[in-house]
């Protein structure tokens, strides 16, 4: 009989939606040996069997962001924090900030910040150029809103990046004006123009990024992400950092790689180079390839069949391509064997991108089986979700975005709208494999607020959006593992904790399925995480402790 090298007891395991809860876990060689009763796994106890003591806490399988960014979440530690949830809560604020980060740098050296949300500040607009300016007069200063779909640069950044007064707005992109004067704010393609301008990080701070993103995921009870567009910041060079780390060993998080695959991308280089699907380096793999194709709701840019009831009366938001030109990249994509990840918010978009995947299919090169993605799929309608369970898309929502911008989708378009949103019941129920995820940087990669949203369908003001697309908490979590893990093609290695699984835990501080939901909102933490059996996490360095 094989010796168990670590068991975990005294609590509850919770083995997947199918499988229900055991009262014990046994773990041998990276993998899950037997989920049993207490005396079932005590018989697979030895001398030099590491015992997990849960004191009555609960065991889920390792959590999977299977849409965020992780190296941009790694590079965004080290920038401006404006989120509304540390305090940013007015302009006055935000240039508060942003002075005090210039006054320490030199004269001429970016700032950049990340995370305001205007509809959460008390002006409700975004900020201008000239108030950048007065805050930071000798250095270029680009910060973006929470969404990444809409920033703002003062004018040495405008300088910097070449954008005068007749400079026009790029195809898919807006360069803001009024009254003939620019604002600063930029949306979309428009967005790139600094991004080109600003220096790239070098090779040592990517792959610093990567791994304190990584660390920091590991903290909250993630064991898998997908890393959404590698190569949108840095180009190739963010996948040599990622190769790098990987071959070293220390990527903490098995990442699946979406590759940047937009025109100005990385896509058909990564593929010559061999970055193709299927392809492993340690915890790496590759697999995907992301297109935009429009905005974000937030920053009213998504495209939309119908207008926003806010600004400008026509607004529908912003294509990033042609009909044309999307399917064309569809189809390239598509034939060179890679998973689709596209980007598409507004109803108007995902019809774009669903038309064109749909076009792509041929007998030679069938889109069933191959798990393509809409990535976010937020506001779609009936007839769509039904197409995409007819040929096997699957969408991978952000829950959280109804807690953290949900009151903002009620005032941007209506009612009906948000309700419609992010329909994870009708999803689950048509049996699409609705993967949550977080887009972080976007929101917080806080996992138990997107399982309060998953459950209660309550913004962060406690509006309910939508009610009747409620989850029970065990298809939250299900959402949060096993969903992640097939639309990463791995499921038969990831998602439960049953024989045969790689034994990647999160031990939370309570029992989530019992404790009241305003709990998991608010309190409950990851204390534990095991990744392939190995204890990578220990929020309180009880089990340092006990082995001394």
């Amino acid at each position: 009989m094989t010796q168990a090298d670590t068991v975990l007891l005294n609590g509850r395991i919770f083995c997947g939606l199918a499988e229900g809860f055991a009262e014990a876990l046994a773990i041998a060689g990276g993998k899950v040996l037997a989920v049993g009763s207490v005396d079932e796994i005590a018989a697979l106890q030895g001398a030099g069997t590491k015992v997990v003591d849960l004191a009555g806490r609960v065991a889920i399988p390792g959590l999977n962001d299977a849409h965020m960014h992780l190296l941009p979440l790694g590079l965004a530690m080290g920038e401006v924090n404006l989120r509304p949830e540390e305090g940013v809560a007015s302009i006055d604020e935000i240039l508060r900030r942003v002075a005090m980060a210039a006054k320490a740098r030199k004269p001429g050296e970016w700032v950049i910040g990340r995370g305001y949300d205007h509809n959460e500040l008390a002006e409700r607009r975004h900020p201008t150029a000239e108030e950048l300016d007065r805050a930071a007069p000798d250095n270029p200063v680009y910060i973006k809103r929470t969404c990444g779909h809409v920033g703002v640069v003062n004018g040495r950044a405008l300088q910097a990046a070449g954008i005068g007064h007749n400079t026009p707005s790029p195809a898919g992109g807006l360069i803001e004006r009024r009254d003939n004067r620019l604002t600063g704010l930029l949306a979309e393609s428009a967005m790139r123009l600094v991004v080109e301008a600003m220096p790239a990080p070098s090779l040592a701070e990517l792959k610093a990024a990567i791994v304190k993103a990584g660390h920091y995921m590991l903290s909250q009870g993630f064991t898998s992400v997908m890393d959404a567009a590698v190569g949108m910041t840095a180009g190739m060079a963010e996948i040599d950092a990622y190769e790098e780390v990987a071959r070293a060993g220390t990527l903490p998080v098995r990442t699946w790689v979406c590759i940047y695959g937009n025109a100005d991308g990385i896509g058909d280089e990564a593929h010559a180079a061999g970055y193709r699907f299927g392809r492993e380096t340690g915890l790496l793999r590759y697999g995907a390839m992301k297109v935009f194709g429009d905005g974000s709701a937030g920053g009213l840019t998504a495209a939309m069949s119908e207008p926003y009831l806010v600004g400008d009366p026509d607004n529908r938001g912003i294509f990033i391509y042609s009909d044309a030109q999307m399917h064309g990249y569809l189809a390239h994509f598509h034939e060179l064997g890679y998973q689709l990840a596209i980007h598409a918010i507004g109803d108007a978009a995902i019809e774009q991108v669903l038309a064109g995947i749909e076009k792509a299919d041929s007998a030679e090169h069938p889109i069933k089986g191959r798990r393509h993605r809409i990535e976010h799929c937020g506001f779609l309608t009936e007839a769509q979700l039904a197409r995409m369970a007819a040929a096997g898309i699957d969408p991978v929502p952000q829950p959280a975005f109804i807690y953290e911008f949900g009151d903002l989708y009620v005032t941007n378009l209506g009612r009906q709208r948000a309700d419609a949103s992010y329909p994870m019941r009708k999803w689950l129920d048509a049996g699409l494999h609705a993967a949550a995820s977080s887009d972080a940087p976007v929101c917080a990669t806080d996992p138990f607020k997107n399982l309060f949203t998953m459950v209660t369908r309550e913004t962060k003001r406690h509006t309910v959006i939508g009610g009747g697309e409620r989850l029970s908490m065990a298809e939250a979590v299900h959402a949060y593992t096993l969903l992640g893990a097939y639309t990463q093609f791995a499921e038969d290695k990831l998602g439960r904790l049953v024989p045969g699984q790689l034994a990647d835990i999160a031990v939370l501080s309570h029992d989530i399925f019992s404790v009241p939901v305003e709990t998991v909102e608010n309190a409950v933490c990851c204390d534990l995480t095991l990744l392939g059996g190995e204890i990578v996490f220990d929020r309180h360095g009880q089990l340092a402790a006990a082995a001394q």
